[in-house]
């Protein structure tokens, strides 16, 4: 039975008509008057919102000529460049399968337990090109090929769950919308203006994807710190052809991190390629990245039952009404020799997937699969991009396509066709061993440009992340959205989407009001479905489930000459023995000579490493050097920022001088130099109590 709180029958088949989002009602929400939307050909639109499915939560069909012009315009707007995840990182590993799913499908993939399955996976922000930095507030792209013995299957993901848009007829506007407003060219890889908003104020379906893009979910501290997602539900087919449902979760074994807004902000000015960076490093010291697979399996009755559509793609699936189950774990272990030949050229499809896996009719994925293939086409040059190694297979293929630009592979005789009787060996189809798709029944209710009743509910999951996360996450939600809504000049667009914000939670909202200095609560706009309570998602939130421990980060000790080389030792080996890196920053890269006499090699000048590149630091410094560092605006950053940061900071009598300078407070997050300890166990986590006394947060 679904909970009370659900509104209507989520899973009437009647279209919902606020979802119809026809120009009529866009045009008298946006105001002024607009000529007639059409294709290129002149043929007028009567719905730019919805793509044409058989019946309201039935496929995507591929007669709508509307969406194929629009996606595929979309698909070829650049070249060669990507037109989102231009910025990636990606690298070689494996996954093996710890725990088989033999009962729900026939993915060879998912059922040999200790298999190591080939994969390369890729990591990209969304909105900048491939020149801009690592580190803006932008979603992540975390994308999987699996080099399976049945084919690649391409589990292609963000870190977050959900998505702005319900729809793929929708997806050129989104991006469109976010990228450089084209009069201008700017801003670069950031949501901050005006083209962004206007669209986010008019699409209130985006409103839970804005809540996680405005969370620290999307500040990471490192690649090796997200969460994955596939975002949509998926099917698993089993041998007689019966379905589950299933969700796919990357979990990463360092556990979830971010940074906070203005430690992003300056990150981008001390290393455009820190994500990069990090990720090389790691794997050329050995400390290979990580993640569990995780899975969430459920039966078609059981999502009858959900308060929500599954096949919506704006929605999670709550852990405890479906709980994550772990299936496998991936290791990234092999950077590629040639990043142009693999991380520039690996192109990744939805549509890859192998027997025993299928899809669900999600609107948005449904045009994913049309789309990412014509993206492919333009982007590398012709339909042979598969034989780039790091796209071909690792299993035999053959089928009777030929020729092409840059085909390096034909085969010869003379029949590329079937059925042929003409030559032994050609490639033939087999209803045994091929892909099968799910024999789902068609829905009666008749095509149309419709969203079924059960996605109208926009706001109900917004409600809940906001109040799963922990108060300093809410503040810094809060924060973000006062932020961007600051840059956007136009001012009807802040107050509607602040009246937006309303329906998500009245306090909020008037955060945000406050922050922008509004002179009141702007009108929430009419709602098809108000927001309903749901208990708390503890997984959403990062603060309380960061992993406790140095693994993986990286532990900045400022020296000069005659700073204690005990001290040095002690806290470098007990920072390294809970697995941190240790980065000597010193005055001159050559380093210092210590108070033993030794001379320690710096990894880094003080004035190009700043403390934003660690995850906590140590000053150990002579009291000459102490009062000398103190008149040194890169020594005062170093400790001032370490402070504004939250992190923990140990340091010996000799650098009280510069913490004076800096400005640098008392807590429990800074520590004598000599209490290693306590040092060690500060620096597993940010120093939240602190961060009330150095900023004005919404």
């Amino acid at each position: 039975m679904a909970p009370k709180h659900v509104p209507t029958n989520p899973k009437s088949p009647q279209a919902s008509e606020d979802l119809r989002g026809n120009g009529d009602e866009l045009q008298q929400q946006a105001g002024g008057s607009h000529p007639q939307l059409t294709t290129n050909q002149g043929i007028p639109v009567a719905d730019n919102q919805n793509s044409l499915k058989a019946g309201p939560r039935g496929p995507t069909l591929l007669e709508d000529f509307i969406l194929r012009e629009k996606i595929t315009h979309f698909d070829h707007e650049r070249i060669p460049e990507r037109i989102v995840h231009a910025r990636g990182s990606g690298a070689h590993g494996y996954f093996e399968l710890t725990h088989s799913l033999a009962g729900y499908t026939r993915a060879r993939v998912l059922t040999e337990v200790g298999v190591k399955t080939p994969v390369f996976t890729r990591f990209s922000t969304v909105a900048g090109g491939a020149g801009s930095v690592d580190t803006p507030r932008d979603v992540r792209g975390f994308a999987v090929k699996f080099y399976t013995e049945e084919g690649n299957w391409d589990l292609v993901g963000n870190n977050i769950p959900v998505f702005f848009i319900q729809d793929a007829m929708k997806f050129p506007d989104l991006v469109h919308a976010v990228k450089m407003e084209p009069d201008r060219a700017f801003p670069q890889a950031a949501s901050a203006h005006d083209t962004f908003w206007d669209f986010i104020s008019l699409t209130p379906e985006s409103t839970h994807m804005i809540m996680w893009a405005m969370s620290d979910r999307t500040l990471p501290r490192s690649l090796r710190m997200i969460e994955g997602f596939g975002v949509h539900s998926y099917r698993l087919l089993d041998e007689a052809g019966n379905s589950t449902f299933v969700k796919f979760h990357w979990r990463p074994e360092l556990g979830v991190q971010s940074t906070v807004w203005d430690e992003a902000m300056k990150l981008q000015a001390a290393d455009n390629d820190f994500h990069r960076r990090d990720l090389f490093e790691a794997i050329a010291a050995g400390d290979f990245p990580a993640w569990k697979l995780c899975v969430q399996l459920f039966t078609e009755e059981e999502a009858e039952s959900f308060p929500f559509d599954h096949l919506d793609p704006t929605k999670i699936i709550p852990e405890d009404l479906v709980p994550l189950q772990e299936i496998g774990r991936m290791v990234l272990d092999r950077w590629p020799d040639n990043f142009f030949q693999d991380t520039e050229q690996v192109a990744f499809c939805p549509a890859n997937i192998p027997p025993g896996i299928d899809f669900s009719n999600d609107p948005l994925l449904q045009g994913r699969l049309f789309s990412y293939l014509d993206t492919q086409l333009i982007r590398l040059g012709g339909p042979n991009f598969h034989q780039i190694p790091v796209n071909a297979p690792r299993c035999p293929f053959a089928n009777h396509q030929r020729d092409g630009y840059m085909q390096m592979a034909n085969p010869g005789g003379r029949v590329n066709y079937e059925p042929s009787s003409l030559q032994d060996g050609t490639p033939r189809a087999s209803q045994r061993a091929g892909f099968p798709s799910f024999a789902e029944r068609a829905d009666d209710a008749g095509k149309g440009r419709v969203r079924p009743a059960s996605f109208a509910d926009h706001y109900t999951q917004a409600r809940q992340f906001f109040l799963s996360l922990e108060a300093p996450e809410q503040a810094h939600l809060a924060s973000a959205l006062v932020f961007e809504l600051s840059k956007v000049e136009t001012l009807a667009v802040r107050e509607r989407m602040v009246g937006n914000l309303r329906h998500v939670h009245e306090e909020l909202a008037r955060r945000v009001t406050d922050g922008l200095g509004l002179p009141a609560l702007p009108p929430p706009p009419e709602v098809a479905v108000p927001a309903q309570d749901m208990p708390p998602a503890p997984e959403v939130r990062i603060i309380g489930r960061m992993k406790q421990t140095l693994q993986g980060r990286c532990i900045g000790i400022l020296i000069d000459d005659g700073s204690d080389a005990a001290t040095i030792k002690a806290v470098r080996k007990a920072a390294e023995k809970d697995g941190a890196q240790v980065r000597i920053v010193a005055p001159k890269v050559g380093g210092a000579t210590l108070s033993d006499g030794s001379h320690l090699p710096a990894d880094g000048q003080l004035a190009g490493t700043p403390s934003v590149l660690f995850d906590a630091v140590a000053i150990v410094l002579d009291p000459a050097a102490g009062k000398q560092l103190a008149k040194e605006s890169a020594a005062v950053d170093f400790a001032a920022f370490a402070w504004a940061h939250l992190k923990a900071i140990a340091a010996d009598a000799g650098a009280a001088p510069l913490l004076k300078a800096a400005n640098v407070g008392k807590d429990a997050g800074v520590v004598e130099a000599a209490a290693v300890k306590d040092f060690i166990a500060a620096a597993r986590t940010r120093q939240w109590a602190r961060e009330p006394k150095l900023r004005t947060l919404a």
